[in-house]
C-alpha cells in the first residue's frame, strides 16, 4: 500500500499533457496516471495502434487522450504534435520528453555509425525538439511543467552504452540550460532518473551480457507505475525545488516525497 502523495492533486485537473513515447513502459503508465487525475493527454508515438488502443482504454476509465503518430527524432513531427495538442485542447500544460531507446548496445569500435546517430536522435536531439517546439507557447500561456527522462547513464560511462550514456548527457545539459533560461518565466523543467525499470528495455539490456546492468536480477527493477507516480508528482508545484535537476527515484527521501515508501 503506498503512502500518502504530497502533493495537491486537483492542481492538475483540466491540465494537458503530452506524453511521448506513450505506446508502452514509462509512457503509457504515465500517461495512465495522468489521466486518472483528470489530465488530458496526447499520446505520442511511431505507431499509431498501440496508443489508439491506450486512448480507448483511458476512455473507458473516465479520462480524456487522443494519439498523435509522431517521430521525436523529426523536428517537424514534433511541432506538429504541439501543435494538434493546442488545436483540440487549447493548451499545452505538461510535455513528457519519455521516448527513449538503448539499442543498439555494442562497444564503440563495433558500432553501426547510423544506428548509433538514430538512437542519440531520439535520446538527444528529440529532447531539444520538445523543449524547442513547447517551450513559446507554455511562455504565451505563463508556464508549464516539462519532465525529461533521464538516467544515471548520464553521469557514469558504461560499456556498451556509448550513445546512450552520452545522449543522456546532453539531456541533462539540455534540462540544466532550459531550466537557467526559463525557470524565471514559470517553466517547471526537471529530469527525472527513475533507475532501472521493468520494461521491454531490460530484456536488450539482459541479451546483450555487456556491463553490470545486464547482470541484475530482474527483481531489482522497479514497475513502471513508480516511475509514472514519480512524473504525476513533478507536473505539480510540491516538485518546484527540484527544477533543473535530476530527481533520483533511487533515493528514498524522493520515493517518500512521491508516497512510495513510508
Amino acid at each position: 500500500m503506498h503512502a500518502k502523495l504530497q502533493m495537491n492533486s486537483e492542481e492538475l485537473l483540466g491540465k494537458v499533457a503530452i506524453v511521448t513515447g506513450a505506446s508502452k513502459g514509462i509512457g503509457a503508465a504515465a500517461a495512465i496516471d495522468l489521466a486518472a487525475h483528470g489530465v488530458r493527454v496526447v499520446l505520442a508515438a511511431r505507431t499509431i495502434f498501440k496508443i489508439e488502443q491506450l486512448v480507448d482504454d483511458i476512455g473507458n476509465a473516465g479520462g480524456e487522450a487522443m494519439a498523435v503518430v509522431c517521430d521525436v527524432a523529426n523536428y517537424e513531427n514534433v511541432a506538429t504534435l504541439v501543435e494538434k495538442a493546442i488545436a483540440a485542447f487549447g493548451r499545452v500544460d505538461i510535455l513528457v520528453n519519455n521516448a527513449g531507446m538503448i539499442d543498439p548496445i555494442v562497444s564503440l569500435a563495433d558500432s553501426d555509425p547510423e544506428r548509433w546517430v538514430g538512437a542519440a536522435d531520439i535520446n538527444y536531439k528529440g529532447v531539444y525538439f520538445g523543449l524547442r517546439a513547447v517551450i513559446p507557447h507554455m511562455l504565451e500561456q505563463g508556464g508549464g511543467v516539462i519532465v525529461n527522462l533521464s538516467s544515471g547513464a548520464a553521469t557514469k560511462a558504461l560499456a556498451g552504452w556509448s550513445h546512450y550514456c552520452s545522449s543522456k548527457a546532453a539531456a541533462l545539459s539540455l534540462t540544466q540550460c532550459a531550466h537557467e533560461e526559463y525557470g524565471r518565466h514559470g517553466v517547471l523543467i526537471v529530469g527525472l532518473s527513475p533507475g532501472t525499470v521493468a520494461t521491454e528495455m531490460q530484456i536488450a539490456i539482459r541479451q546483450s551480457g555487456i556491463n553490470p546492468v545486464s547482470q541484475l536480477d530482474p527483481s531489482v527493477h522497479v514497475p513502471p507505475e513508480w516511475v509514472a507516480r514519480a512524473i504525476v508528482w513533478l507536473c505539480t508545484t510540491a516538485a518546484t525545488e527540484h527544477a533543473g535537476t535530476d530527481f533520483s527515484l533511487r533515493d528514498n527521501d524522493n520515493r517518500r516525497k512521491i508516497g512510495l515508501i513510508d
